[in-house]
């Protein structure tokens, strides 16, 4: 080849490059935008908490009350919190930080899949990561899941590169551990599998036992600084799930279903003795992440939410895999490629599939106009009634947008919110000795029903006057009792806040359709 053509192939090889990357963006920018009306009503609880850390309180539920420990995202509450301090909209901040972080995890997918592979690598890897519709509902949703998605592939790819024998930052390895496990607990755990590589690597460094020890301090620092506070070495959503091996084992089969195929295609680069030990790393850094959550089912896992903690890795394990089919498992070079550029092309596919199938999507994809139109309306109509500081109290099974918008001290008789439902109390009982001034009770119909996640309706509510329901969408509505001294501004204010917000979003609607999600993305466009 001479000197121009190789000029000119360059010059290809830069603009195809150029163009994946840029329909990477916008492809996970149109996702973003279509899914950003989403907030999961369990954001409101970590915007609470930093609100409260932000004011001065500190980061606790009740203002005045024993601190509680309701949240397992410490570290995304404490940035939140910086934010709540210059009174900007939380909700807001936490969907653009996703967003950044969201596009940093793929621009990482594409560089290291390239450096550690190869561009069919990156391509594999990062549009795997952008075509998996879950993605954006997780970047919108206000929680910690891309962030901390983002740490754990982070610390992977450290934990490569000191496998490979690269420079490695002194001050990295040990500083993912410590901001992983402050994202999330079992972070600390996870981020540990890297740590461990690049430090048997560096054992005869003493800088970096140096950085190692340093960041050990004040992690011990943190958890112990934390048990005495909360009075718990762990949240109370550990204390209120783990052990449930039944549900875990459900959520292994979920989890299994769909990510078992990247998990396979990883295991692929055990075969040549070249990358066996980059498998390796990349398959127990997925172990750790899916063993706490196959020991405890957790609840809220919708699209896979703790799955996804996991996802970016496989996704470049995906990638990784795929380059060694195309260049190191033998035989003709030409059937090698014919069988990568297959197996890549179903990867994406099969993403992309379960990703648009699962059918939680309709639910979520309709979830944050929903819940705009019942629990914010009945936080911001109980913030708004003319009730007295001290009487402004209730009790919730949601404990997110209600308790947020009202800014009321409020009973979690779920239990995340209150360590004696946490660890075995009656919730009735602990409702009958707050006596709230205001009781929703959640119900998959319009009626009231016998029992709420241990709570004996009748018994907690007698003495209480019945004010009416709000309809979230098909199979859920909210009923709200009120004492009876409170009863007629509460029922005023929310049916006021409750007609307007049913009329304002998706008037008339409840089914749990994507029809009902795309008429309102045509709306948006103009198209209707």
């Amino acid at each position: 080849m001479t000197a121009p053509e190789r000029a000119r192939t360059g010059r290809r090889r830069v603009v195809a490059q150029a163009a994946l990357i840029l329909g990477l963006v916008a492809v996970f920018l149109v996702g973003t935008w279509a899914a950003i009306e989403f907030t999961v009503d369990n954001a409101y609880i970590t915007f609470r908490y930093s609100e409260n850390l932000a004011d001065g309180h500190g980061p606790v539920w009740n203002v005045g009350e024993d601190p509680v420990e309701g949240f397992t995202n410490f570290g995304w509450m404490l940035l939140l919190s910086v934010f709540a301090a210059l009174d900007w909209n939380l909700d807001d901040v936490a969907k653009l930080l996703s967003a950044l972080i969201g596009l940093a995890t793929g621009g990482m997918l594409v560089r290291h899949g390239h450096r550690l592979g190869s561009w069919p690598a990156a391509l594999i890897a990062g549009t795997t990561f952008v075509v998996f519709l879950p993605t954006y509902f997780h970047v919108a949703a206000g929680l910690e899941t891309v962030a901390f998605a983002a740490v754990v592939l982070r610390a992977t790819l450290v934990g490569l590169d000191a496998l490979a024998g690269r420079t490695v930052r002194v001050w990295e390895p040990p500083l993912l551990v410590l901001v992983a496990g402050m994202l999330r607990p079992e972070g600390a755990f996870v981020a540990a599998l890297p740590l461990a590589v690049w430090l048997w690597q560096r054992r005869r460094d003493r800088v970096a036992w140096f950085w190692t020890g340093l960041t050990a301090a004040v992690g011990l620092g943190y958890f112990a600084w934390r048990w005495s506070f909360y009075g718990y070495p762990l949240p109370n959503t550990f204390s209120v799930q783990f052990g449930k091996l039944d549900s875990g084992l459900r959520w292994v089969e979920d989890t299994a279903v769909v990510f078992g195929p990247l998990v396979l295609l990883t295991g692929v680069l055990l075969v040549p003795r070249a990358t066996r030990r980059a498998a390796t790393l990349l398959l127990a850094v997925v172990g750790a992440t899916y063993l706490t959550y196959a020991l405890s089912g957790p609840s809220m896992d919708y699209l896979h939410r703790f799955a996804y903690h996991a996802f970016p890795v496989l996704c470049l394990g995906a990638g990784l895999g795929v380059s060694a089919i195309a260049t190191r498992l033998g035989g003709r070079a030409s059937l090698q490629r014919a069988l990568a550029a297959a197996t890549g092309a179903l990867t994406v596919a099969w993403a992309g599939l379960w990703g648009v199938l699962s059918g939680e999507l309709p639910l979520i994809a309709n979830y944050g106009v929903d819940l705009e139109r019942t629990h914010v309306a009945i936080g911001k109509a109980l913030a708004d009634t003319d009730v007295p500081q001290r009487a402004r109290s209730l009790a919730v099974h949601d404990p997110g947008a209600i308790p947020y918008f009202s800014g009321w001290r409020t009973v979690d008789y779920l239990g995340l919110n209150d360590e004696a439902v946490a660890h075995g109390a009656d919730p009735t009982a602990v409702v009958r000795e707050a006596e709230p001034t205001v009781i929703v009770v959640t119900a998959s119909g319009p009626y009231v029903p016998g029992t709420v996640h241990g709570l004996r309706v009748v018994e907690a509510t007698s003495g209480y006057e019945y004010v009416g329901k709000v309809q979230m969408r098909d199979g859920y509505w909210l009923n709200l009792f009120v004492l009876p001294e409170w009863a007629e501004p509460v029922a005023t204010s929310v049916e006021r806040h409750a007609t307007y917000a049913q009329a304002t979003y998706d008037p008339g609607r409840y089914d749990l359709t994507l029809d009902r999600w795309f008429d309102r993305l045509a709306e948006r466009l103009g198209m209707r």
